[in-house]
């Protein structure tokens, strides 16, 4: 049952969006017991897409598309489909229907080029789109699959999830049962790690893989078993698991595969705590990392920006003293922006940074990405000197996750 990932689109190839449809589509394939096996990307060319159909369904067993089925003179994944599979094009009702539902609800009045979405190929399976205009298009061929669908994110994630997967199961005998067991770690560096699960990693069933995920100041450990049956994945991955931990006990940070601000937001949330951030160096990073959560307004309440000293002083009440003795990137700087956040936002715990990003700024004494960190959590602080090395961005987010991790420890302890 391997998979291939087309996704297609010009914007995807000079950046201007970043394909995280393929992302996630490898993500619930790999839940359901497909592998995927290689991603491509090619833009809205006929003959490009031609050539990445052919050779992928030369490869593979399921072939998914997504883009190029918009009402626009640039969207030419049907038509190049009905070339690739020798097929007509008709006009469906049942689609249009659904188009017309669909704008009804939204009170928008229905155009020729939209009414043209319903004309779809003689020679597939028309799948309807219940979250958007375009249909999902099924084709088979010498027994294998290709399933076309719109690249907008929530479209295809709806379709997969409702009409694509359960579909491709049911087609499909699952003989690869896949789990998954990811773990984050702190306190490692990522050849550090390495060099601690050598010999686990050597002892590892020849079924069983071990992944590792760097991200700036945290490492995701993922176990994957690839089983011929599901107890035999079930009880690799926790036998694994339980070695693992005996390993690395006390820098296992979660045991789901959550980010650092959904693992922080899950803590505030069980404590019944509310936070706030005062940032430097990093921007409101910091507070765009938790606000990016569905539901983060039931614990987050707000974040200062205090770029300037002025601010600093006048909003978060630092010291004028400590600020002309130490400078605005120390201990005692960083520590006072914690509390004050804590006192003007009115939260149970916040988090601060002050630092040199880069690629100017530092000191002799005080290099580009030196940077203070501190958390403070009802009265109680706690802050960090770290010295980083990487460029500006880099040093912004390594400085944000570590500061999240500083809260969530000390939350955690307490």
């Amino acid at each position: 049952m391997d998979v291939q990932i087309i996704t297609i689109g010009d914007e995807l190839l000079i950046g201007q969006v970043v394909d995280t449809n393929s992302a996630w589509m490898g993500q619930e394939l790999g839940k359901a017991g497909f592998q995927v096996i290689r991603r491509t990307t090619v833009g809205d060319v006929e003959k490009e897409i031609l050539e990445a159909i052919d050779a992928a369904m030369n490869r593979v067993q399921i072939v998914l598309l997504t883009g190029g089925l918009g009402p626009t003179k640039d969207d030419i994944t049907q038509k190049t489909l009905c070339r690739y599979f020798d097929s007509g094009l008709h006009f469906s009702e049942e689609v249009y229907e659904n188009i017309l539902n669909l704008f009804a609800k939204s009170g928008r009045t229905i155009n020729g080029l939209t009414r043209n979405q319903a004309t779809v190929p003689d020679k597939c399976t028309v799948i309807q789109n219940k979250a958007g205009t375009a249909p999902c298009t099924w084709f088979e061929k010498d027994g294998k699959i290709l399933v076309s669908m719109p690249g907008v994110p929530y479209e295809m994630k709806w379709l997969m999830t409702n009409e694509v997967i359960p579909r491709l199961k049911k087609r499909f005998r699952q003989d690869m049962f896949i789990r998954h067991k990811t773990v984050w770690v702190s306190g490692y560096t990522e050849s550090m790690l390495a060099m601690q699960l050598s010999g686990f990693e050597e002892q590892l069933p020849s079924f069983v893989k071990l992944a590792y995920l760097p991200q700036p100041g945290l490492i995701r450990l993922r176990l994957s078993a690839y089983g011929s049956n599901e107890q035999e994945s079930e009880q690799a991955i926790t036998e694994q698991n339980e070695k693992l931990h005996k390993l690395i006990a006390g820098h296992i940070l979660a045991e789901e595969d959550k980010t650092i601000e959904e693992q922080t937001g899950e803590a505030l949330l069980a404590g019944n705590l509310t936070m706030g951030t005062a940032e430097s160096c990093t921007g409101g990073r910091i507070a765009g990392m938790l606000t990016s959560i569905p539901g983060s307004s039931r614990y987050f309440v707000g974040s200062i920006v205090s770029y300037s000293n002025d601010v600093k002083r006048h909003v978060l009440g630092v010291s004028h003293e400590d600020l002309s003795r130490y400078g605005a990137v120390s201990q005692a700087v960083v520590e006072q922006m914690s509390l004050g956040a804590m006192r003007v936002l009115g939260c149970d715990c916040a988090v601060s940074t002050s630092g040199i990003a880069g690629p100017d700024g530092g000191t002799p004494e005080k290099p580009v990405g030196t940077v203070w960190i501190a958390a403070a959590y009802r009265g109680k602080v706690v802050s960090e000197c770290h010295h980083f090395t990487g460029i500006r961005e880099m040093n912004v987010v390594r400085a944000s996750n570590m500061a999240l991790l500083l809260l969530l420890e000390l939350i955690r302890k307490a």
